[in-house]
């Protein structure tokens, strides 16, 4: 099983705003997506439905590994 970091800026300042959030969530979209957009500074989009959420999409931004 891959393991995933999460950055300071995610620990720190966007699950103290969305604290309904979920790391399980977002470790299933990476490994899930429905759609994935590379970005020109090499961080990835990845959209996925969870079905937890009330069938939501949501949209998570990861770091390029260089980063």
């Amino acid at each position: 099983m891959p393991s995933y970091n999460f950055t300071a800026y995610f620990e720190n300042e966007v699950l103290r705003k969305r604290p309904y959030l979920k790391k399980e969530w977002c470790i299933w979209i990476i490994e899930h997506p429905q759609r994935v957009e590379v970005q020109q500074d090499s961080r990835v989009r990845f959209w996925g439905r969870i079905e937890d959420f009330g069938n939501r999409v949501l949209r998570l931004v990861t770091l390029g590994d260089n980063t």
